[in-house]
């Protein structure tokens, strides 16, 4: 099993002061990653790791392997990054600290337009969400225990029931919906611990999900991936953009025609606020560089 620890390196050099002042600096360590030194780069407070596809399926399977963490070892927990994360992790320093202790990858065009302005370049990959975790059960070195905690009831035992056929080497050792107190968080991590799974798919939304991998992830002994809607588009309840509109890009698009009540102020209003504080950014960096 990898029991090493990659440090990650924050590009400090290409953002001013005030933006890193905001954001959580310093070292970040991602548990069971073995000879990796990969960097990062920040986007408003979030630290995203800079991966190939290839790469970022083969760090998930090396924190899958790692044993349990325990004492001054980081949570296990995988996050993805898209316009709606920054602009909440703006406003959360609590958010941002759970996303700190994370193996963060970017999702979607919001983030691979903020990189390119602020750093020069895009992204090398799309690392969305939904996709990156139907590869990481496809990829996976071996057979997996999966818990898939969750959406509303009876989501996730519809999700289990499709993975278990689209994966039919994986066990589904357990699930159970979303709708729980935050002072039931424990009790849940103990309870998937009980089924000695090797990983989690919560999909609670952000930033409730990271916030409880953040407490809770180390007491369930496995990797913690939070995966948004993965649960809901898998088990049928929410329906996902067509192809063409993946390879394009403008998924959240065709989400929005779907749910304008729901995701209109997120998409709209969201994704103008994302893009004028990415262009204060670049403008604060322009003036003290």
């Amino acid at each position: 099993m990898l029991a090493t620890f990659a440090t990650v390196e924050l590009y400090r050099y290409r953002l001013p002061n005030q933006i890193l002042l905001f954001a959580p600096v310093g070292v970040t360590r991602l548990g069971g990653i073995s000879g990796m030194d990969e960097k990062t780069c920040l986007i408003g407070p979030v630290s995203v790791c800079i991966f190939e596809r290839d790469a970022a399926l083969a760090t998930i399977a090396g924190m899958i392997d790692c044993p349990g963490s325990t004492g001054d070892v980081e949570p296990r927990v995988v996050a993805f990054c898209n316009a709606h994360t920054v602009n909440l992790a703006r406003r959360d320093p609590t958010f941002v600290r759970a996303l700190d202790r994370a193996l963060v990858l970017n999702d979607g065009v919001g983030v691979d337009i903020a990189r390119k302005l602020l750093y020069g370049s895009s992204f090398p990959a799309n690392l969305h969400g939904t996709d990156l975790t139907s590869d990481v059960l496809m990829s996976a070195p071996k057979p997996l225990r999966i818990f898939l905690l969750g959406s509303a009831p009876g989501v996730a035992d519809r999700a289990g029931k499709v993975l278990n056929d689209r994966f039919p080497r994986h066990t589904i050792v357990g699930t159970r919906d979303g709708f729980f107190n935050l002072n039931e968080g424990s009790a849940v991590a103990t309870a998937i611990a009980a089924t000695e799974a090797d990983l989690v798919l919560a999909g609670m939304g952000q930033p409730r999900q990271e916030k409880w991998a953040f407490q809770f992830g180390e007491q369930t002994g496995a990797l913690v991936m939070c995966v948004g809607a993965y649960l809901d588009f898998t088990a049928g309840v929410v329906r996902r953009a067509p192809r063409w509109a993946q390879r394009v890009r403008l998924e959240w698009l065709v989400r929005l025609a779907h749910e304008p009540r729901r995701l209109a102020g997120r998409y709209l209003i969201g994704n103008g606020r994302f893009l004028a504080e990415i262009g204060g950014d670049y403008l604060r960096f322009r003036k003290t560089s």
